[in-house]
């Protein structure tokens, strides 16, 4: 029951938000009050860290996870993909476009690991007894950041039917899946402390960095929430940089290397490289990866196996 409850908190807010109409002219506020938020989520994790006993101790553990958990992610992804790219090449007619959309969405990822230091650093060094658990507060704003996240999709004018009509989006999502699930277990087989389960639920955060962090530390403590938090930004980084190599030879890669951000983050840099093409299918792509990901980090981090 307990389990279904967890599932229900993620999902309710989100389709409720889906199910708003936004005006255009709320958009941008919409989009600058999520981004605040997000920072404001990451401050308080970064709180959370801070209460952890003997963190500095674990820093080097914690280094090693991550660099472990992204190595075989992106490895799973990119072998898969490259081998359907190979076997179902997709011709796409691109367009040069020029802008500082990578660098820009990258100033934005480093933004992001300030707010978690400011927040560890200041965790470290005042009081913070008037806000009781970060964690609890957390908890609340994620149930508005998954609102308005919802809202989001629905401002950005797709539907369901577009979504799931586009072929290559719906196989790139069903192979991303089964990519990361593979990297998951992998992971899981390396690391002596890693359990299948807790691999295949750290395997499910495709990049949404604010929502695994924040499943992960309710699921595991704040540490395995920072692990998640820097794997699941390590790949929009990576993203960010090898997205425009990928899409000369291998444009479904590309696309999914992004994982969820390919909807918002890294969309701009996948339409400057691939062309207007490449959009509907990152678009499809991107929207049915940000649906899967909450409900299998859930399902996963509630089994023990």
């Amino acid at each position: 029951m307990q389990n279904l409850i967890s599932l229900l908190i993620i999902l309710i807010p989100l389709f409720i938000g889906f199910c708003i109409p936004t005006p255009a002219r709320v958009v941008n506020w919409l989009n600058y009050g999520l981004a605040w938020l997000v920072y404001l989520i990451l401050f308080l994790i970064g709180l959370s860290l801070a209460q952890e006993p003997n963190l500095g101790a674990q820093l080097a553990n914690i280094s090693l996870t991550v660099a472990v958990l992204f190595v075989c992610l992106i490895a799973a992804n990119l072998l898969i993909f490259i081998w359907f790219d190979r076997r179902y090449p997709w011709r796409l007619k691109r367009q040069q476009q020029t802008g500082q959309s990578g660098n820009t969405s990258i100033m934005g990822s480093l933004k992001q690991v300030g707010c978690l230091l400011a927040g560890l650093i200041a965790g470290n060094y005042l009081s913070f007894d008037w806000l009781g658990s970060p964690l609890a507060a957390v908890n609340k704003a994620l149930i508005i950041l998954l609102l308005l996240v919802g809202m989001q999709l629905r401002s950005s004018g797709i539907t369901l039917h577009q979504v799931f009509l586009n072929r290559r989006g719906v196989i790139c999502a069903g192979l991303f899946t089964l990519a990361s699930l593979l990297g998951g277990l992998l992971f899981a087989l390396i690391m002596p402390d890693v359990s299948v389960s807790k691999g295949l639920a750290l395997s499910s955060g495709y990049g949404w960095y604010s929502l695994s962090s924040i499943i992960m530390s309710q699921a595991y403590g704040a540490v395995w929430g920072s692990i998640a938090m820097f794997n699941d930004l390590a790949r929009e980084f990576f993203a960010l940089i090898f997205i425009p190599v990928l899409m000369r030879r291998y444009p479904t890669t590309a696309v999914s290397v992004g994982g969820a951000t390919s909807l918002d983050f890294t969309l701009p840099v996948i339409q400057s490289s691939g062309g207007i093409t490449a959009v509907p299918v990152a678009i499809s792509f991107g929207f049915i990866v940000n649906i899967t990901s909450p409900v299998l980090m859930v399902f996963f981090s509630s089994l023990k196996f």
